[in-house]
């Protein structure tokens, strides 16, 4: 019998009892920033009930403005916390079923005002993505040298910035830096013309590790807090003159856009899948291990079903220009948290890391519009006679994604940004 929840949900919901997320949020009524869960059209807050000594001890990090102090609680509290909520949002017998508590923990989602969820100290972006890298590298370099001589040997990565992540729903300026234009000798500072969506997800690290010490392959799951949708907004054009010899800069520093609502592992743990065949096979530090089974364990991988959508200033609705999955994914979110620290570099609670660009192996599964348009070669048509290459001002931009269950879902909501014309420079 599938786990019923008193509070009704849609079976379209992405949050049915199934899920749980965390999030930060207040209220006109109330607002401090405090964490909440997400059930169905409402918000649960937590740190009322807490408050009110519904849980089975106090915890306190309810009340704080980001999830920060209860990632770092570990995860045997993560799972004490999630076991009693769904234990108070499925019993006949739930102190959450009092008319005069319920008025008050349960809080209609359209009067909510959402938080960034976490105090984010560093910010990682990978290139984990097979079909991407291959992509990307036919398009600059030609088939025959595709992939990088490390790609299939490493999880490839670079450090971003993490003052500049922003939570769904804010605007994004338009950057300006120097591009070189076609036919030009000498850079000029303008506007980015070829501004880009990256279809990724984020994991967020819950407990970290001491500076010298490093987080194997066969505990790194147990330092993952959740995962969330992250855009990682790109402008080609400067990225194409700035990146040599070290990579991404102000081509990619100006917003990372990631989605309200934390989701947490434990929530996504049956959706778990195998990954694609890695050959050559990692080194061995790269593989992480079943303890049970006594076997390397390939299932880190998660099905989760992602669409991105583009409406322009002239379009009534929103169309989808691209569907793909995370368990597309090469390099899965384990190894990637384990490259990145068998050199000793100690990750901290609210770091996050992105996945890079997802694209799966068909063209409707591109994860950016420079593989949807083939670097602007091939325009997208919209329904209302508009083509794109890349994004123009007011285009909004919609990222989803949700796991399918037996008659229910989990998903991650949405993140959503609309691009603002560059600021004019005096």
């Amino acid at each position: 019998m599938s786990l019923k929840s008193f509070i009704e949900v849609q079976p379209e919901s992405d949050f049915p009892i199934q899920n749980l997320p965390y999030g930060v949020f207040s209220t006109a009524s109330n607002p401090k920033p405090r964490i909440g869960t997400r059930i169905g059209a409402w918000v649960v807050d937590l740190a009322m009930l807490d408050e009110e000594k519904i849980f089975n001890k106090p915890y306190g990090f309810f009340a704080d403005p980001t999830l920060n102090r209860f990632m770092s609680a570990g995860r045997a509290a993560w799972r004490e916390v999630r076991q009693h909520l769904t234990g108070l949002l499925s019993s006949d017998n739930s102190p959450l079923k009092n008319e005069a508590l319920m008025s008050r923990a349960f809080i209609p989602v359209e009067e909510v005002r959402m938080h960034l969820p976490v105090a984010i100290g560093d910010y990682t972006d990978f290139y984990a993505s097979r079909e991407h890298a291959m992509n990307v590298g036919i398009m600059f370099r030609g088939k025959e040298n595709a992939l990088m001589p490390n790609w299939l040997h490493l999880p490839v990565g670079y450090h971003g910035r993490a003052s500049s992540v922003i939570l769904s729903g804010q605007d994004v300026r338009r950057p300006r830096g120097q591009v070189l234009p076609p036919n030009e000798s000498s850079p000029q500072l303008l506007p980015s013309r070829s501004l880009d969506f990256e279809l990724e997800m984020g994991f967020f690290i819950g407990t970290g590790n001491h500076l010298g010490e490093r987080i194997s392959a066969k505990n790194a799951h147990e330092h993952i807090f959740g995962m969330v949708l992250l855009n990682d907004w790109s402008a080609r054009d400067i990225q194409a003159w700035e990146y040599q010899p070290l990579g991404p800069f102000l081509a990619k520093n100006f917003a990372t856009s990631i989605s309200s609502w934390v989701v947490t592992m434990d929530a996504l743990e049956p959706f778990r899948v195998a990954g694609p065949i890695q050959d050559p096979a990692p080194l061995p530090y790269l593989q992480p291990f079943d303890q049970t089974q006594g076997k390397p364990d390939s299932d880190y991988g998660y099905d989760i079903n992602l669409e991105v959508t583009l409406q322009s200033v002239s379009m009534e609705m929103a169309h989808v220009i691209s569907r793909s999955n995370l368990k597309h994914i090469y390099w899965s979110i384990v190894q990637q948290l384990t490259h990145h620290t068998v050199t000793g570099c100690n990750m901290r609670t609210g770091d996050l890391c992105g996945t890079g660009t997802i694209s799966g192996p068909t063209e409707g599964s591109y994860g950016s519009l420079l593989e949807l348009t083939w670097r602007g070669e091939k325009p997208i048509a919209l329904p209302n006679g508009e083509t794109r290459k890349f994004l123009q001002d007011g285009d909004i931009v919609v990222m989803k994604g949700y796991c399918q269950g037996e008659g229910f879902r989990v998903g991650f909501g949405e993140v959503t940004g609309k691009i603002l014309p560059a600021l004019l420079i005096n």
